[in-house]
């Protein structure tokens, strides 16, 4: 699968959790049946991928932690905040960037419409 077909098994899982489940809820209900649905569709997902991250000659194995990666291929990030800042984007396009990841979902719950809440951050895609 291609990353944008992934993508919209994501969306498509996304969109039924939070018509589900609704908004106003913490990050980790949303998180935990995301997982859910995407597994259930049959992907590969690696949740709470954690990434070390090399400077110069210092190695940190535990530098940061990837919410979810689906397939190896798009790093997923899961919000619940009254609106997405600059730092969320930013934060998800340096997972990209230092994991070699081209496709990032910036995905906040916390939305009336939950196509309000999806946020597509590429890298060199």
């Amino acid at each position: 699968m291609t990353e944008n077909e992934i993508a919209r098994e994501i969306v498509d899982a996304a969109l039924k959790v939070h018509k589900t489940l609704g908004p106003g809820l913490l990050e980790k209900p949303y998180h935990e049946c995301l997982l859910y649905e995407l597994h259930k569709r049959g992907l590969r997902i690696v949740n709470e991928k954690w990434m070390p991250l090399i400077y110069e000659d210092l190695y940190i194995d535990h530098a940061f932690k990837m919410d979810l990666v689906v397939e190896d291929k798009v790093v997923i990030e899961v919000k619940s905040v009254s609106e997405l800042a600059g730092i969320h984007i930013a934060q998800t396009l340096t997972y990209l960037k230092l994991g070699g990841y081209k496709l990032g979902l910036l995905l906040n719950f916390n939305v009336e419409l939950m196509k309000d809440g999806i946020k597509r951050i590429v890298n060199h895609l």
